[in-house]
């Protein structure tokens, strides 16, 4: 026996350099405060390893650096580390023209540790689809991209490339194509689709798979759009239409033309009720009807009085073909006489008072932005962390803020498991910040270092992204003025 042993030494000396090696991974980040979003905690001195795309280890940093060596390391010493951010509601269009100045956009988001965008359509959404398409596959530098394709409207609608339905067989039609489409949600909207078939919409999405958003027509209730299925309700507004005690009356007197939009809106003003609301918004969150809220957008059209924005600075970042299509809101508001600019201020304020009681009943609040063309001033990338910054003010915490860019987007898209966290197993999109966003939301902004499908963005590669967007919004205006 003892033989035995003698002869056997030697073998398990040849063995012990291999078991004992450190695993190879791509990236370590050390010495980071990762911050657990989910339950609004840091935990300091952690190391997290990245082998391609994924999150493959996190824990004590000295115990990952014993068992893990990798070619890149980032020191997070006296860094946050948080998961990636997701804006929720972005456009991009006006018209084929302006497709490259609205690609230019897309290293915006990267550059402001934004790694996934939810698209909600605009009129490029065939173009749109294959960006998507081009992202997975490692072709076209850019965040995650899902997207609705085409939304569902009416005949002849404000809105361009939509499809357009007017009866049940378009409707059926139009499930074909977005299901040949691989969209990745439904967006349907209002401006000629009729009531009936906006419900039939809804539960057809639902029908075939898919949630549905959208806005909800001013001649149903925001509860008829919840009993039929909807997943998401874009717009502060209406989540406000739903707590006013006559919404019903009020919806049913604009179906029957017995009152214009106006007076409709009027009524609505008038009527919120803060029991009836908390009723409806306990209602959403048991249904799991998700709200984005889009606060950043409202206030800067609501106070375009105040500022006119003719010297953002961020304006170098956007093509001039898209500065232009921001004209007609201002000249809208321009319009206005000083009763309907006091009548603007207040109904911002009615409706963002309503961000808190969503949170309070329970209901999952997105951060999105409705940042793109048209939308004046309300700009992809930073536009993220100024809805951000409205949500602290109105009443939300630091990390329920946070919680609404990081975490509902995955919740609401079903992908928890892979988003929303740093652990094994999640995905590798992450974002070193300077400061801690829990004790301020204003950290977000303070980047270091993004991560996006365990790809390195250093500070210095994002500072060149922006630049690169920067310099081709130079070069399209200096061909402008020839």
């Amino acid at each position: 026996m003892k033989s035995i042993v003698l002869s056997a030494f030697p073998l398990l000396l040849a063995l012990a350099p291999s078991a004992l090696a450190a695993e190879q991974a791509d990236l370590i980040i050390r010495h980071a405060t990762v911050v657990d979003v989910e339950h609004a905690t840091t935990v300091a001195d952690q190391a997290v390893v990245v082998r391609g795309d994924d999150i493959v280890a996190v824990g004590d940093d000295r115990a990952i650096a014993k068992a893990w060596t990798a070619a890149r390391k980032i020191d997070g010493k006296g860094r946050y580390l948080i998961p990636g951010l997701w804006d929720m509601h972005v456009h991009f269009g006006g018209g084929p023209e302006l497709i490259e100045e609205n690609k230019a956009l897309l290293p915006l988001y990267i550059a402001h540790g934004i790694t996934t965008i939810r698209d909600c359509s605009g009129d490029l959404p065939e173009q749109v689809l294959q960006w998507r398409g081009q992202i997975a596959d490692g072709t076209l530098e850019g965040p995650q991209l899902f997207s609705s394709g085409a939304k569902i409207e009416g005949i002849k609608p404000v809105w361009k490339g939509t499809i357009e339905v007017g009866n049940q067989a378009d409707l059926d039609a139009a499930f074909v194509k977005l299901k040949r489409d691989r969209v990745d949600f439904v967006k349907i909207t209002d401006s000629t689709l009729t009531p009936p078939l906006f419900l039939e919409a809804v539960r057809g999405a639902r029908a075939n798979g898919l949630r549905a958003s959208g806005h909800i027509p001013m001649a149903l209730t925001v509860q008829q759009a919840v009993d039929a299925g909807i997943s998401s309700i874009e717009h502060l507004d209406y989540a406000y239409k739903a707590g006013v005690k006559d919404e019903a009356a009020i919806a049913a007197d604009f179906a029957a033309k017995r009152i214009d939009r106006a007076e409709a809106n009027r009524r609505l003003d008038a009527g919120f009720d803060h029991d009836t609301a908390m009723a409806a918004y306990r209602g959403f969150a048991a249904k799991g009807v998700y709200v984005t809220p889009t606060l950043n957008g409202g206030r800067i059209l609501d106070f375009l009085d105040q500022d006119d924005h003719a010297n953002d600075p961020y304006l170098a970042y956007i093509g001039p073909r898209l500065q232009a299509t921001y004209q007609w809101r201002v000249e809208r508001a321009a319009k206005a006489s000083p009763e309907q600019i006091a009548q603007r201020h207040q109904q911002y304020h009615q409706v963002a008072a309503v961000l808190p009681m969503l949170q309070e009943a329970g209901v999952t609040v997105m951060a999105g932005t409705d940042a793109g063309f048209l939308n004046s001033f309300n700009y992809p990338g930073i536009g993220l962390h100024d809805e951000l910054s409205l949500f602290v003010k109105e009443g939300l915490t630091p990390a329920q803020a946070l919680s609404s860019a990081t975490r509902a987007g995955p919740s609401w898209f079903g992908t928890l498991d892979r988003y929303g966290g740093i652990a094994q197993g999640k995905a590798a999109d992450l974002v070193l910040l300077d400061a801690n966003p829990l004790q301020d939301i204003q950290a977000t902004r303070a980047i270091n270092t993004v991560v996006l499908r365990g790809q390195v963005y250093d500070r210095k590669a994002l500072d060149a992204l922006l630049a690169q967007t920067r310099e081709k919004v130079a070069q399209w205006q200096q061909a402008a003025k020839q």
